[in-house]
């Protein structure tokens, strides 16, 4: 019945894609969404709240209540710049670093998985489609 709607399509495999994600993850105590900020912290220490809500494609209020968690996990620090005190940058804890290679290492598993199971070429050309028409709309 739905085989040409976008919106129930993409929605039944965003539900599948996060079952196995929310598997993957749960070893780190971590909902995908809050290990994703957190890589991206790792990867990119002393963004702005602003630039990572950019890079997630989240709203801001929605990257702040994940920083505010991982926060209270002691995995994440906010922290002043030196230019300006109001302007407020998020960087990794000890605690985060320490567990920084096995994150990133779930995520090569996760890629891993997801080409053996659809295939390279495809998993390569749909992130490119989504990618495109998320810019698109």
């Amino acid at each position: 019945m739905f085989e040409r709607c976008l919106y129930f399509n993409i929605n039944s495999l965003a539900r599948k894609l996060n079952s196995l994600w929310d598997k993957a993850f749960a070893e780190f105590d971590l909902a995908p969404s809050h290990a994703y900020l957190l890589r991206l912290v790792l990867e990119y220490p002393g963004l702005t709240q602003q630039k990572l809500a950019e890079e997630l494609r989240l709203n801001k209020s929605t990257v702040t209540r994940f920083i505010a968690a991982l926060e209270k996990k002691g995995l994440i620090l906010r922290e002043g710049t030196s230019s300006d005190q109001r302007q407020r940058i998020v960087v990794p804890s000890n605690e985060a670093l320490a567990i920084q290679s096995e994150l990133a290492g779930k995520g090569g598993e996760l890629y891993a998985s997801m080409c053996e199971t659809l295939g390279r070429e495809n998993i390569e050309e749909f992130v490119k489609t989504a990618r495109l028409l998320h810019e698109k709309l």
